[in-house]
């Protein structure tokens, strides 16, 4: 192995210390609301990583864990007493909703400055238009971070983005834009994607199939992000194969402990940021 690992774990840990610390000195604890349709096991997993990781820092998280066949009106109903709830300075919708749910106009009922995961319109177009004090969303956020550990100055790099999903990357491929990289985004219908990859100076993979990235589509240097993290036979596997990236990359993120970790710490510093601008006002 010739590229140095991003630990992601190791960051989240230090990021998650020094909001520890920020909030000691808060007046109160900052309140997240995280809520849960249905019995979904990999996001009840999610579920309780978050509700750990706030407890850890000193932020109240309050759970609504409601049946699957919550109605469209009633979780809009409930989303509507948070967004009026002054205790509750960031609200989380888990995804993905039961089918019978627009997803969308769910995402659009939680208040703009609640918006902890980013995924409001407000907060989406903010991004695109550089506009101060938006909430990026967790993972992109975190991989910008991870990016900023490796000490290279983004300006002007190739970036390429396998996955064009608007959690991870459509919002990850605007935020590289603004650190003036230079971005493509590639998907399901992309041509010639291995040659497309093979010119990224940073490859981030996002597409959820299990070690599809191989060495072949490494370019020698790339610093690459491994965003999936597929259940398997033999584990968790990224959708990177690391062992063949890990000699060509300068940088690799592990699955896991790579870009896991640092989804739920920007989770938790955005709270702390939604929490200290609704005092603030």
């Amino acid at each position: 192995m010739t590229a140095q690992l991003l630990n992601g774990k190791q960051l989240a840990a230090d990021i998650r210390s020094r909001l520890k610390e920020k909030i000691a000195g808060f007046a109160a604890a900052p309140g997240l609301a995280v809520i849960l349709v249905g019995n979904d096991p990999a996001s009840e997993i999610y579920i309780r990583a978050k509700q750990k990781a706030c407890a850890e820092i000193g932020i109240r998280a309050e759970a609504f864990h409601l049946p699957e066949n919550t109605s469209q009106a009633e979780l809009t109903h409930l989303i509507n007493r948070l967004n009026n709830t002054p205790e509750i300075n960031g609200i989380l919708v888990q995804l993905p909703l039961p089918r019978h749910l627009n997803e969308k106009e769910i995402l659009l009922a939680v208040a703009p400055e609640k918006d902890v995961d980013g995924f409001h319109p407000y907060n989406a177009g903010s991004i695109i238009q550089k506009r101060a004090g938006a909430f990026a969303p967790c993972t992109p956020k975190g991989i910008l971070r991870l990016l900023d550990t490796t000490g290279k100055d983004l300006n002007g790099l190739n970036a390429v983005i396998v996955g064009r999903s608007q959690i991870v990357g459509m919002p990850a491929a605007h935020l590289l834009l603004n650190r003036n990289c230079t971005v493509t985004i590639t998907h399901s219908h992309t041509q010639n994607l291995q040659k497309i990859c093979q010119t990224a100076d940073i490859l981030i993979a996002a597409l959820g199939k299990s070690e599809f990235i191989t060495g072949e589509y490494v370019k020698p240097g790339a610093i690459v992000i491994d965003v999936g993290i597929n259940r398997t036979e033999n584990g968790l596997k990224g959708d990177v194969n690391f062992a063949e990236a890990a000699e060509i990359a300068s940088y690799i993120t592990p699955v896991p402990g790579g870009v896991g970790p640092m989804t739920i710490a920007m989770l938790l510093e955005n709270t702390c940021e939604a929490f200290f601008k609704q005092h603030r006002s």
